[in-house]
Formats: structure tokens, C-alpha cells, sequence
């Protein structure tokens, strides 16, 4: 199963210089939890803005079409298809960014899971692609107001492709 992860704005906003546009403390978990034991997929330059490098727990792919480009820690591929197809159809795999990667990813995703923060950045250089509700079904949401940790109100939402492609 392929499932993209992203943390959006309401405009789709996801970042900006290359970085994240929010740090919300439960955002970080949850993506921590579902992803720790399975693959993450990412572009080179979301490789590079990891603070430590490759994620630990975690089988990290980086895509770039660097040849002979390495990574610590991660596998090197130069596009999403051979990524892909080097997995096991039993793995379980996270799209984790940037925004080409999404884009690219949308098609070939079963799954979306993607923590919408409710407020709008004044600045943003990178935006998560539209997708339709014709596509795309809502199958969980739960949604929460800001706290101590969390400085905006934010929702998790899970939507599955309609065509059932896990």
C-alpha cells in the first residue's frame, strides 16, 4: 500500500525555503507513529532538510536524478516508478515530500493522510497538488483545538481512493 503523509495549510501550503511551515508537536508524532517500521519515500532536497539525516526505524528512499548520488542511510533512486517497484507489494509505503514527490505520488497512491493546520501562512513556496473529492473518500477525521504544544487548531484526515486500490 502507498499512502502519501503531508502536513497542509488551507491553502495547501507545505512550505517554504525548503522548510516546514508548522511544528505541530502532535503532527511530528503521529507521522512518527505510522511511519516508524515501514519505507518513506522523499525527494533529495526534503532529504536534506532532515535535521539528523535519515530517519531511524524507517527504510528511507531518497529520489534524485543525480547519478551516483549518495545518501547516509538511504537508498537512491532516480525516479518514484523504480522506487516503487522495488518494494514488496506486502510494505507498507509513505510519501512523505516535497511538493514534486506528491504531485508525482497522487496518481499512484492508495491512501492520504494528511493533517490539515486551520490558518493560512503569509509566505509559501511549496503547495501540496488538488485532488477531488470524486477521487478521494473521507474515511476518518478528527479534529482538535490548539494547546500548549499545538499553536493552531488542526485536524487528521485519512482518505482512500475511491478506485480501491489497496
Amino acid at each position: 500500500m502507498t499512502a502519501i503523509i503531508v502536513a497542509i495549510a488551507e491553502d495547501r501550503a507545505i512550505g517554504l525555503n525548503n522548510q516546514l511551515l508548522y511544528h505541530i508537536s502532535a503532527d511530528l508524532k503521529r507521522f512518527k507513529a505510522l511511519t516508524t517500521g515501514n519505507t518513506i519515500v522523499m525527494g533529495r532536497k526534503t532529504f536534506e532538510s532532515l535535521p539528523k539525516g535519515a530517519l531511524p526505524n524507517r527504510r528511507n528512499v531518497v529520489l534524485t536524478r543525480q547519478q551516483g548520488a549518495h545518501f547516509d542511510g538511504a537508498e537512491t533512486f532516480q525516479s518514484l516508478e523504480s522506487a516503487l517497484a522495488s518494494c514488496s507489494s506486502d510494505e507498507k509505503v509513505y510519501i512523505i515530500g516535497g511538493a514534486e514527490i506528491y504531485k508525482q505520488a497522487l496518481p499512484l497512491a492508495d491512501q492520504l493522510e494528511i493533517t490539515l493546520i486551520h490558518d493560512t501562512p503569509a509566505m509559501a513556496d511549496a503547495y501540496f497538488p488538488e485532488f477531488s473529492n470524486q477521487d478521494w473518500e473521507e474515511t476518518s477525521r478528527e479534529d482538535f483545538p490548539p494547546d500548549e504544544k499545538n499553536p493552531f487548531p488542526y485536524s487528521f484526515i485519512t482518505y482512500r481512493h475511491k478506485e480501491g486500490r489497496c
